[in-house]
């Protein structure tokens, strides 16, 4: 039966909705279209570069990708407390306070960046990259090429990239999912061209990959300080070192849990490249690329959320939280049906994917599939927790799996032979205590009952 033009006027009423559950579901909606495509060139770019690159390469580029997200914790939490304290602001209508916020933010962070970039220039010449990352010294010279090259990158694009915090404290964001789609498709046409010059290499690769990024968000920044934040852009007149305070303190209990995320997510391709080599990288890669595509998606919902809780909180509105995360909980049920299914057919996909040259045990599959199950269990409650600043359990659990993780890793994937699957077993294992802490601390906030450390 056809739809009249009042039906799918009702239909699609929720994209012209101002409350702050249309905001989210206008967003959801947006950012799995985004996100659909932004799936599609990320499944695409493996091929793409596996052309550029041998497997061994790939391993290399992994690795050194690695590396540059260690210092996402340079901002000291920045981020993420202007990303609460943003959201209060513009919960309470106050386009001064948050202009401050953000001036102050910028100052902050680019000074930070500043310093460690000057640091970074006198301690690189001196730093063994190809011992680091496992390869023949005949390569040095190329390598730290490539890690000048994408580290110089990664400091501009860290500043630079503060406008996607802005956009998601609005509870915009999917503005981040379409400036991520801008880069990918870039980043998918300039390797397909270079995959076919005389140019292929690791270096050329690198200097595409990082630039691309750095160029979307200078365009993103004037379009967006030009327009819709023109209001609040940042101004050397509005920078209050007083209220950096209020922005650093909240913000350094992030700072904590963004080290401690790091060691537990971002040394294992390190671990592997050392215990092993840089082709096991590319294996463990795949696997892992292949199985978070359920927990891309399921970000996708979650992400509106953390701000969205942050303007609830403030207004006591706890009967909406309870309903917002019952209605995840019943989502993550179907992920996981969602992430069985990926575990039956992966060996045909990967076949069908990257081709026969790379083989994945299928006990490393099953062992990412738990992996994202935990994952996404555990972001259902700390996406509330972090978006109403209640942190600080998550800093201690923090600190207790950033001491483990590491040792943990070598143990089972060197010590008892377990491979690589050991390293992502050492991860499960980290993750499992949030599992039950996370939803107890939600139902005792939610209802009134969080006393002491639950409440702080």
């Amino acid at each position: 039966m056809e739809l009249n033009q009042q039906q799918i006027r009702q239909y699609f009423n929720f994209l012209k909705g101002s409350s702050r559950t249309d905001k989210a579901k206008k967003h959801i909606f947006f950012l799995f279209i985004l996100h659909a495509f932004n799936l599609g060139l990320t499944l695409l770019l493996v091929p793409i570069t596996l052309k550029v690159l041998n497997p061994g390469e790939y391993g290399i580029w992994l690795t050194i990708i690695s590396i540059t997200t260690w210092f996402i914790s340079l901002d000291f939490g920045l981020g993420n407390g202007l990303r609460n304290k943003l959201a209060e602001a513009l919960a309470k209508n106050d386009e001064m306070l948050a202009k401050t916020y953000v001036s102050t933010a910028y100052l902050y962070l680019s000074s930070l960046v500043a310093l460690f970039y000057v640091i970074f220039l006198i301690v690189n010449p001196f730093i063994s990259w190809s011992s680091i990352l496992n390869v023949s010294q005949n390569l040095s010279v190329d390598i730290n090429k490539v890690v000048f090259i994408v580290f110089s990158f990664f400091f501009l694009n860290f500043i630079l990239k503060l406008v996607t915090i802005i956009a998601i404290a609005d509870q915009k964001p999917a503005v981040n999912g379409l400036l991520t789609l801008f880069i990918n498709l870039l980043t998918v046409i300039a390797l397909a061209i270079l995959a076919e010059t005389d140019y292929a290499n690791l270096l050329y690769m690198g200097a595409i990959s990082s630039a691309i990024p750095a160029i979307i968000y200078i365009m993103a920044s004037i379009r967006f300080f030009s327009r819709e934040y023109k209001s609040i852009r940042p101004s050397l007149r509005h920078i209050a070192p007083g209220y950096s305070k209020s922005l650093l303190s909240l913000g350094f209990r992030f700072f904590v849990i963004q080290v401690a995320s790091l060691i537990i997510f971002a040394t294992d391709n390190v671990i592997i490249t050392q215990i092993f080599s840089p082709s096991e990288v590319t294996v463990y890669n795949v696997a892992y690329k292949y199985f978070t595509i359920t927990s891309l998606v399921f970000g996708v919902i979650l992400t509106p959320f953390w701000s969205a809780y942050t303007e609830a909180f403030a207004r006591s509105e706890m009967d909406w939280i309870r309903n917002v995360i019952r209605k995840l909980i019943r989502i993550w049920f179907l992920a996981l049906g969602v992430v069985v299914i990926l575990v039956i057919i992966s060996e045909p996909f990967y076949r069908f994917w990257v081709g026969t040259e790379i083989v994945v045990p299928f006990i490393l599959s099953v062992l990412m599939a738990i992996f994202v199950s935990i994952s996404m269990w555990n972001n259902i409650f700390a996406y509330f927790l972090n978006g109403v600043g209640k942190i600080q359990i998550q800093v201690y659990n923090a600190i207790f799996m950033g001491l483990l993780n590491i040792p943990l890793s070598i143990y089972f994937a060197g010590h008892l032979g377990l491979g690589i699957s050991g390293v992502i077993l050492a991860t499960i294992f980290c993750l499992l205590p949030s599992m039950i802490w996370a939803p107890l601390q939600y139902h005792k906030i939610v209802h009134g009952k969080a006393r002491g450390i639950w409440n702080r």
